[in-house]
């Protein structure tokens, strides 16, 4: 017992410096610690909504929206297919989630049959004489609400990722719901504009044949074109309130690869720099060389950005969105960009802001609790097992210590549940400590001697110390498995607190006592 190896005491010496190293930042100045030397440890433990304050929303994801689109998607192949094989239709359309085509000539109906079984190979294909039916199965369009709202969740981790927040929880709630809390948010309008738009990005020619006046007057659309809305800003600046644009969208975002915000050489304005990939570039050379001096319509969710003429081709893929944008406004766009397009719209369903001063009493409630808690274990200590509890109080200290460093070294959120996970720690902390000294005065009972009494005390209660501390860590797992938020960082911190509390019992205290006894070589146990 009396021995302790030399890399024993090197290891918690070293894990002991690291944690006061590590958790030292967290008591300093955000201000200072930003400007500590990149080898110094600086970061600090993250804190959850509920303790700085922050954004808490509820979205819905319009799913049917994609289920439309799909439908929509199936009906227009179908009508692409029917022409190139020169069969007509009396009648094409949807009717609801399902597209019916309606045959001209009844001899034609089981070629058309063959032709459109093909193109949907998730939907089923029936004929009623000379109605032909396609409908998706209902696993099909399953799949697709589940996979637009993935896709959501994704698109909107990076939009929010990229606003400088840190520590966002993102995540599914049922079939066509997200959850979104952003602590530190301390502008939470912004991040509704970035969380509410689609983001669509498209390429449309502007027609030039017909008149946006005319079309309004008519009310009528002429075909192949689409009536567009001009933005918000320009119209506030008196520019075009509506473009008349053709139908057919030449390049699309989803060949956009980067998007930046910059200011314009000439009017030193902000715009929005774009780069598309090499399908993408391809296609824009191609629309630009061929649509020299006319208008090229820049579309942002069914909205005319900008329609700059095309003053010659561009074969880079590389190009400038301008239109009545600010700094801030430019770099949203860019992050949107970047970020990809929603799948389907998305709506606010509940919204609520935690503020600075409610956090900052979760925070002064967390420390007193842990203050109290700690004062009391430390004084019941010090009364019931004398020097061996001023030992095990000093492991106390650096079990907080290396509970604060561990949590700063994962960037881990910590909530107020967490703080309650830390508190409990603090009361557990020394539950290791008792078993040990309580075995420890039942050897000194039984007439051992000092050394022989805590040599039968450490290695007859270690295997109560292990079957405790494993059974809690398995709680925590099961609550971080099948918890989420709050739940799992109040698992979080019991778990690193259990780690650390069994490091500091079993290796720091005892570390102490034998140092104690060898300096002192004691006749009888001060336990």
């Amino acid at each position: 017992m009396v021995y302790f190896a030399k890399w024993k005491v090197a290891l918690v010496l070293v894990v002991c410096l690291l944690g006061l190293a590590y958790a030292v930042p967290n008591f300093l100045p955000k201000s200072l610690t930003e400007s500590l030397p990149g080898w110094l440890p600086s970061q600090q433990v993250n804190l959850g909504l509920d303790l700085q304050g922050g954004s808490h929303l509820l979205l819905e994801v319009e799913v049917d929206e994609v289920v439309k689109q799909y439908v929509e998607g199936i009906a227009e192949s179908a009508r692409a297919e029917l022409r190139t094989a020169r069969i007509r239709a009396r009648a094409l359309g949807v009717d609801g989630n399902t597209v019916v085509v309606t045959i001209a000539k009844a001899d034609e109906v089981e070629k058309a049959r063959n032709l459109l079984t093909p193109i949907e190979p998730g939907a089923q294909v029936s004929v009623d004489g000379e109605r032909i039916t396609i409908t998706p199965l209902e696993q099909t369009l399953l799949e697709r609400r589940s996979s637009a709202l993935q896709q959501s969740v994704e698109i909107l981790r990076r939009r929010i990722d990229e606003t400088g927040t840190r520590e966002p929880t993102i995540q599914r709630q049922g079939d066509n719901r997200v959850l979104v809390q952003v602590p530190g948010l301390k502008d939470p309008e912004r991040l509704k504009a970035i969380i509410g738009k689609t983001a669509k990005l498209t390429f449309q020619l502007v027609d030039m044949e017909n008149s946006v006046a005319e079309a309004i007057e008519r009310g009528r659309v002429p075909p192949g074109s689409v009536l567009l809305q001009a933005t918000e800003e320009d119209r506030a600046v008196g520019r075009q309130d509506a473009y008349l644009v053709k139908r057919r969208v030449l390049v699309s975002g989803e060949d956009l690869v980067d998007a930046h915000q910059s200011f314009e050489q000439r009017t030193n304005q902000p715009v929005v720099g774009f780069r598309l990939n090499a399908r993408g570039a391809k296609k824009f050379g191609d629309v630009t060389t061929k649509n020299v001096g006319r208008p090229f319509a820049i579309v942002l969710d069914n909205k005319v950005i900008s329609a700059p003429v095309i003053r010659e081709p561009i074969i880079t893929g590389s190009g400038q969105i301008s239109g009545s944008f600010t700094v801030q406004s430019a770099q949203d766009l860019a992050l949107l960009l970047r970020a990809g397009a929603l799948p389907a719209p998305i709506s606010i369903l509940e919204e609520r802001t935690v503020g600075a001063s409610l956090g900052a009493d979760s925070i002064s409630a967390g420390e007193t609790a842990c203050i109290v808690g700690m004062i009391a274990v430390i004084v019941f200590m010090v009364i019931a097992y004398g020097k061996f509890g001023v030992m095990a109080n000093v492991a106390l200290i650096f079990n907080l210590l290396l509970i604060l460093a561990v949590l700063s070294v994962i960037q881990a959120t910590l909530t107020l549940p967490g703080i309650a996970g830390i508190v409990l720690t603090v009361g557990m902390a020394v539950d290791a400590n008792v078993l040990i000294f309580e075995r420890i005065r039942e050897e000194v009972r039984a007439g051992r001697t000092p050394i022989s009494a805590i040599d039968a005390g450490y290695s007859r209660a270690l295997t109560t110390i292990v079957d405790a501390n494993v059974t809690t860590l398995i709680a925590a797992v099961l609550l971080y498995a099948f918890g989420s938020g709050p739940v799992r960082g109040f698992a979080v911190t019991l778990a690193v607190g259990i780690a650390t509390s069994m490091f500091t019992a079993i290796m720091l205290t005892r570390l102490l006592v034998v140092a104690w006894l060898r300096r002192t070589r004691p006749q009888e146990l001060p336990v």
